[in-house]
């Protein structure tokens, strides 16, 4: 089931969040941006990833898929920058 953006936000695309900057080695979580047509598969939507560089104004994610490790080049306002916990 999709879920809807809240009424006031419908539409609207923060700036701040389309132009923002990640460094290569950065946690993000993928969540995609409703408002815009999406530019990835809506099966690694939820997942997270690593930062490998960046190709234009786009990111290259790597994200583990059960054993195989895989890249994808998404856009920053579909990227959320995440703390990443390490486990002793």
């Amino acid at each position: 089931m999709v879920r809807k953006k809240k009424i006031r936000t419908r539409g609207k695309i923060k700036l701040s969040k389309y132009f923002q900057e990640l460094k290569k080695g950065d946690s993000v979580a993928i969540s995609q941006d409703r408002t815009l047509q999406p530019k990835f598969p809506s099966r690694i939507n939820g997942k997270t990833g690593i930062i490998e560089g960046k190709r234009g104004k786009a990111y290259i994610i790597n994200i583990k898929d059960q054993n195989k490790e895989k890249k994808f080049l998404i856009e920053p306002v579909h990227l959320k920058k995440i703390k990443q916990i390490k486990v002793q």
